[in-house]
């Protein structure tokens, strides 16, 4: 249980994405600003580029110290990303559809195109 308590990062920690995300490129430095949850763990993160990110899981993120083995080759997240690169390409993320990021929150374009066309139905 001590494994999993020290993966746990706090408010204020220093991280650095290691996945791209949709505005936040790979290798973007942030700031833990609210840690979610009680067994599985979600952080808001605000970068340095200027962007608040929220609900990262925790493999999208390493400390600084984590990046740097990264970085050399090893650590971890480094054989996890070919896994995930190829669950993205089969279907498994969805969010190459495009979509709108409000407050670090993704909607997904369909939901977007949904709305449009209830609207039009409507003439709102």
């Amino acid at each position: 249980m001590a494994a999993v308590a020290d993966d746990v990062l706090e408010t204020g920690d220093r991280v650095v994405l290691t996945h791209d995300l949709r505005e936040v490129p790979e290798g973007t430095e942030g700031t833990v600003v609210l840690v979610v949850g009680i067994t599985w763990f979600r952080y808001w993160v605000r970068f340095d580029n200027g962007v608040a990110v929220g609900s990262v899981n925790r493999k999208h993120l390493a400390t600084p110290d984590e990046w740097k083995a990264i970085q050399a080759g090893g650590g971890p997240g480094a054989e996890s990303s070919g896994a995930e690169e190829a669950e993205a390409e089969a279907g498994g993320g969805g969010s190459d559809g495009g979509g709108y990021t409000h407050n670090g929150v993704l909607v997904p374009q369909l939901l977007l195109d949904r709305t449009k066309a209830a609207r039009e139905r409507l003439g709102v």
